[in-house]
């Protein structure tokens, strides 16, 4: 299984950008996908997850600007990042959560997409 994000770059403050992350592989089914993300000197941080049934969870940084959401038919989770602050600059790194795949259930992540804010 590989998770396969893009979508990051380089925005102005108050400006958008949109993530995708696309899962590959025999997968029978996937929990969880959700979006982390670490700036330098600090830990990984969740951001936003959803699960197969649309559940959503924000971080409370991020409510009311971003939104998460799901194609269960493609494996493909999204971000749509609005009124981006220069505190959002980070890297952003895809996860799926308790996947079925080969025969065995494990968390996979993705290769990390920057975001950088300028203010």
């Amino acid at each position: 299984v590989q998770l396969q994000a893009s979508g990051g770059g380089l925005v102005q403050a108050g400006g958008s950008l949109r993530l995708s992350c696309a899962a590959s592989g025999s997968i029978a089914r996937i929990n969880a996908m959700g979006w982390y993300r670490q700036a330098p000197g600090t830990t990984r941080e969740l951001v936003a997850a959803i699960t197969s049934d649309g559940v959503t969870n924000y971080a409370d940084s991020v409510k009311g600007r971003f939104t998460i959401s799901r194609d269960n038919a493609r494996n493909t989770v999204y971000l749509e990042m609005n009124s981006l602050k220069a505190e959002d600059t980070a890297v952003h790194y895809c996860n799926a959560d308790r996947v079925l795949a080969y025969g065995r259930v494990r968390d996979y992540w993705g290769q990390g997409t920057q975001v950088t804010v300028s203010s």
